[in-house]
């Protein structure tokens, strides 16, 4: 007997999100009216329902004038499953920004492009263009899957990657909102020409055993309430974290067999990075271990997942709507077992895994096919030319001539492939002629640092990311030079809000904006972005980073184990231990100069000195004068600076001894 899904009864009034899209007829009012009224902005109702079409309102908050309307302007969010951008939508998406933007292109840290600065009496001209040119917006934003993510690298000869990306691409299908509104709004009624959709996911999208599904609704899977809030996934390949899947509410792995044909997968959920300062019930969360699949029963198993958190995630408090607040709450036991009964049969035993890698695949590659591709570093994700730094205009050179595909990463970096060896000088000579780097020119704390966008036009911005985080690791690096540490690099992550969109709370140093130009300050993340970090500053001005994060970096150089990375060494030894150690430290510009190792010896009877057992070495420190002076001494009589410190401070103990 197939059943219907139902939502789970709530004793608490839903919050007012839910009525919205309720009366929104599956997304359609108020967006499509008010895209006919002229004016320059939405009321609050359109703003949310249009959150679902893949755009935010925003207002450029360096143009505000008191008294007068704000600058009122649109940011669309491209959805591409993969980040796989085709040569035609990139130049659509350049010619847009052009035409209708603020003359840039922004990568996100999901795999999509963002459009800034669009009019509103221009967006259905920049919604229909992208959709007409094989992209669409639809599901990049609002309560539903949000874009997603797979490792962005084409091989050809290693088949897992081809999987992660497949099913990357029907997972986005599968849980693609259905709702005709968006192409009636955008299209004037008629659907855009797409890929073909795999039948098997169109199946599985309509299969209903287990009540994963309603019956006789424009959204099978979402009903007209959609999630109660976004819902981020993943499908990677064993040991490649380039997707952060702890981040992500669901994340698949890819497995297969010795002659490269697909398996199943693993399974994880219940990931989620947004918070809200002084509020201690919304949390940074990482994903969970759940189960492992058979690669015939994966539409299922995301279904049921989906179901799961559709019918008992929080409808009433949208700071506690995300999938990590239900299984936080409920137990990861009781979240497999309502999964199972929404699948229709136990979950299997989750595989055993190797060691996660971050990988950003930067640099020429071989693809595995006699062709090659290219990864392109871009700071911040901002795609644009700026003096002699001309980005923008070498991607539309390249693409236009040789009509290559691209994948944009999670790293909001860019690949070109498909690559003929023959032109790779050429694309390598457009490149320098434009001033862009290759990976080995760049500062490895600029290559793997992030920002979000923030001010001026994120309305949830409190403070400076992006346009900040440039001179903010300039000065990463030149206080690591201060302490010895010039060649030490580690993952940098800034974010002018708590939601989290660049990720810094899986970072080794995190900056989350808390207040104007003030910064919460996280330490302990991993390189491969496996563990949370922790906050150990609430409210840090941005002119006190140096003499905060000073004592710190000389705490690891002084403690680190061999080859240990900062995050590493700062979840090893805990936050309570660096803030002993920053509270007794004194800076060296200030106080003192640290001179060589001095041994600590003993004497024989005969006054001859010989190691005392167990060799022990100690470090003492002087002012900058007396270093100075021991050390034109230590010249002029030809002795070791070592030799003369011990003698001199043996004299003078003895002189004191005598005195008294």
């Amino acid at each position: 007997m197939t059943t219907s899904a139902t939502s789970a009864p709530a004793a608490r009034k839903p919050s007012k999100s839910e009525g919205l899209k309720e009366r929104s007829n599956y997304l359609r009012e108020p967006v499509a009216t008010e895209l006919l009224q002229e004016t320059t902005h939405f009321t609050e109702e359109g703003i949310q329902i249009l959150k679902f079409h893949g755009s935010y309102q925003q207002d450029n908050r360096d143009n505000r004038v008191k008294g007068q309307e704000k600058d009122y302007q649109f940011m669309l969010r491209t959805r591409n499953p993969g980040g796989f951008v085709p040569p035609q939508l990139y130049l659509t998406l350049d010619k847009l920004s052009e035409e209708y933007g603020n003359h840039t292109l922004r990568v996100t840290t999901r795999q999509g492009f963002q459009l800034h600065g669009v009019l509103k009496k221009n967006l259905k001209a920049v919604f229909s263009s992208i959709i007409k040119n094989m992209g669409s917006t639809l599901g990049a934003c609002g309560d539903l899957n949000r874009n997603v993510m797979a490792p962005p690298a084409p091989y050809k000869n290693r088949p897992e990657y081809e999987y992660a990306l497949k099913y990357a691409n029907n997972v986005a299908d599968l849980l693609t909102p259905q709702t005709g509104g968006y192409y009636e709004i955008w299209l004037d009624g008629e659907k855009a020409i797409s890929a073909e959709e795999d039948p098997a996911v169109k199946a599985a999208r309509q299969s209903n055993g287990n009540g994963t599904t309603f019956d006789d609704k424009e959204e099978p899977i979402y009903g007209q309430h959609y999630m109660p809030r976004k819902f981020k996934c993943s499908v990677t390949v064993p040991g490649d974290n380039s997707v952060d899947l702890y981040s992500q509410d669901l994340s698949l792995v890819v497995f297969t067999n010795e002659a490269g044909e697909l398996e199943g997968f693993n399974v994880f959920a219940g990931g989620g990075l947004g918070r809200t300062h002084n509020k201690e019930e919304t949390f940074a969360r990482v994903a969970d271990e759940i189960c492992y699949v058979a690669k015939d029963d994966v539409y299922d198993l995301v279904k049921a997942i989906v179901a799961t958190q559709r019918d008992f995630g929080d409808r009433t408090d949208r700071r506690h709507a995300r999938l990590k607040y239900l299984i936080n709450d409920k137990g990861v036991k009781w979240f497999q077992e309502k999964v199972a009964e929404y699948f229709g049969k136990p979950l299997a035993a989750f595989k055993p895994l190797p060691e996660w890698k971050y990988i950003d695949f930067l640099g020429w590659h071989e693809q595995g096919d006699g062709k090659l591709f290219l990864g392109i570093s871009v700071e911040n994700g901002r795609v644009k030319d700026e003096g002699s730094f001309q980005l923008k205009t070498a991607l539309r050179e390249i693409v236009q001539k040789h009509n290559l595909p691209m994948l944009v990463t999670p790293h909001q970096n860019i690949l070109i492939y498909d690559i003929s060896p023959d032109i790779k000088q050429e694309i390598q000579s457009i490149l320098a002629r434009c001033g862009i780097q290759g990976e080995t020119a760049i500062d490895p704390l600029v290559r793997y640092a992030m920002a979000c966008p923030a001010m001026p036009t994120c309305g949830l911005a409190i403070t400076e990311s992006e346009r900040v985080i440039p001179s903010i690791l300039e000065r990463i690096r030149v206080l690591l030079t201060k302490v010895g540490l010039e060649n030490e690099h580690f993952v940098v992550r800034m974010t002018g809000c708590p939601n989290g969109c660049a990720r810094p709370y899986m970072a080794e140093l995190g900056f989350v904006g808390s207040f104007q130009e003030s910064y919460q300050i996280w330490l302990g993340g991993s390189p491969a972005q496996t563990r949370l970090a922790k906050p150990i500053e609430e409210k840090l001005h941005v002119n006190d980073f140096e003499a905060f994060l000073e004592p710190i970096f000389v705490y690891f150089k002084q403690k680190r184990q061999l080859s240990e990375s900062f995050g590493d060494f700062c979840d090893r030894v805990g936050l309570e231990s660096i803030r002993q150690f920053v509270t007794n430290y004194q800076s060296a510009d200030s106080m003192t100069t640290e001179i060589n190792e001095l041994e600590v010896t003993s004497s024989n009877d005969d006054g001859n000195e010989t190691a005392a057992a167990g060799k022990v070495r100690r470090r003492i420190s002087v002012r900058d004068e007396i270093y100075n002076e021991l050390k034109e001494e230590a010249a002029r009589q030809g002795k070791p600076i070592t030799q003369l410190a011990t003698e001199a401070i043996s004299t003078y103990l003895n002189k004191i001894k005598e005195e008294a």
